[in-house]
């Protein structure tokens, strides 16, 4: 249910590009403001509608907040998506500026690329599954800040999910069988987190079907060349003096970023 009328969320919209423009995310919200989940999901919609408007391409999208304990500290009871664009994507071994970002975090994950569409009403396990052209081990970018109480849902929903970019490691063709992997996030040498026994293509798909039905309350849909951040399965980690970022996966490549 939202609750702003059409002048505050043009208000917010404008306020949260100008933010993102200067790369201070969300400071409206130092002022305690309440907004509605609902609400969030305009303003973030609203953003990339002008972020479009002014040449910035979508090249698919992220789901974030899958793990309960992430729902739980957001206040929702499913996970949460956000945008991806082409000016933030980068290839592995990119050199990248802290002061770019606002207390600069990681996330661990799995990228997968589309080769069809995907509609609605073609959204089983299968069908998602043998829409699948590669997966990709990738370092999420995050701004991680929030200004507002807890819980953070709406504000992390207007910042576009604390998105702030993407870095790509190798593609891996759509393996045919299960597969078991695991996945690190790695600092300077030093292992942050570590997953095991994760399997492809369950643990890695497991919340497609969720998006394409998100998406599809906007009247919109997955395409064939969208790149679709799976979800991570912990929380971003801030990099504080950290330089050499890396994720590592046995069985899908490893991909790396340094920060200075």
């Amino acid at each position: 249910m939202n609750n702003l009328s059409q002048k505050e969320l043009d208000l917010f919209t404008n306020k949260i590009l100008q933010d993102y423009d200067a790369k201070n995310p969300g400071t409206i919200f130092k002022d305690k403001i309440k907004i509605t989940n609902e609400d969030a999901l305009i303003i973030q919609s609203n953003v990339a509608r002008l972020r479009v408007k002014r040449g910035d391409q979508i090249i698919g999208y992220k789901i974030g907040c899958v793990s309960k304990d992430t729902q739980k500290k957001m206040g929702f009871t499913h996970p949460a998506c956000g945008y991806l664009w082409k000016s933030e994507l980068y290839q592995s071994g990119v050199i990248l500026t802290k002061k770019d970002y606002t207390n600069p975090a990681m996330e661990a994950e799995f990228g997968v690329i589309l080769n069809r569409d995907i509609k609605a009403e073609l959204s089983s396990f299968d069908y998602i599954l043998e829409s699948i052209e590669g997966i990709y081990p990738l370092i999420e970018i995050h701004n991680l800040v929030f200004h507002g109480e807890e819980p953070y849902g709406a504000e992390l929903l207007a910042n576009n999910a604390i998105h702030a970019g993407v870095v790509l490691g190798p593609e891996t063709k759509l393996p045919i069988k299960k597969i078991e992997t695991d996945l690190k996030l790695i600092y300077d040498n030093e292992i942050i987190d570590t997953w095991n026994n994760k399997m492809w293509p369950v643990d890695m798909l497991s919340e497609l079907n969720w998006l394409v039905k998100e998406q599809a309350k906007n009247n919109n849909y997955l395409k064939k060349g969208d790149l679709i951040l799976t979800g991570a399965y912990g929380f971003p980690v801030p990099i504080n003096d950290k330089k050499l970022i890396e994720v590592t996966s046995s069985a899908f490549g490893d991909v790396k970023a340094t920060f200075y």
